[in-house]
């Protein structure tokens, strides 16, 4: 059901990825973010961080929200750089989104979004009592539990579900989705 709904999102996206230890194993959990509702939109668990191919992250991303950033922030990561030119880069520079790379805890951009989404996502892990396997349904699950369920103070009470225009009906969200 979920899969059918087309968010509302933003045009300033955000990326990162955290580690996470799938049974002992170091995984790493690239996700991407749309920075006005929050709206969780992609994600994709890879085996390394140096070297993995983030152009699927950013391809799911544009095929669930049927649109492209006008922005997209991510670290100084080179699988970003590398996949931003195979997904977004064109040769004109009025269409292509512009990648924002250079972020830092102080200055003009910082990634404070996304490094606040990892503790979120490691704070649920370490209730669970870490990850047992790489298609684990903690990884969808808690993606609907941040989108549709999490009311954010950021977002006035809202979850992101609601302000990328979704509206999920019911006193148990949960039940309804």
């Amino acid at each position: 059901y979920l899969d059918t709904i087309t968010p509302q999102v933003g045009d300033k996206w955000r990326a990162d990825e955290v580690f996470v230890k799938v049974k002992g194993d170091l995984k790493y959990l690239f996700a991407l973010i749309d920075d006005e509702t929050r709206f969780w939109i992609a994600k994709e668990v890879a085996n390394r961080k140096q070297g993995h191919n983030a152009s699927g992250l950013f391809r799911q991303a544009k095929e669930i929200a049927q649109t492209n950033p006008r922005v997209i922030i991510t670290d100084g990561l080179p699988s970003y750089d590398e996949a931003y030119k195979q997904e977004f880069w064109t040769r004109d520079s009025d269409t292509r989104p512009k990648h924002i790379r250079h972020i830092r805890l102080q200055g003009d951009m910082n990634n404070n979004l996304m490094e606040r989404f990892n503790g979120e996502f490691r704070d649920r892990e370490k209730v669970t009592r870490g990850i047992k396997k790489t298609d684990s349904i903690m990884f969808d699950g808690y993606q609907i539990y941040h989108n549709y369920i999490r009311p954010h103070s950021s977002l006035d009470g809202q979850t992101p579900a609601d302000k990328a225009g979704i509206k999920i009906d019911g006193d148990n969200k949960w039940l309804t989705l």
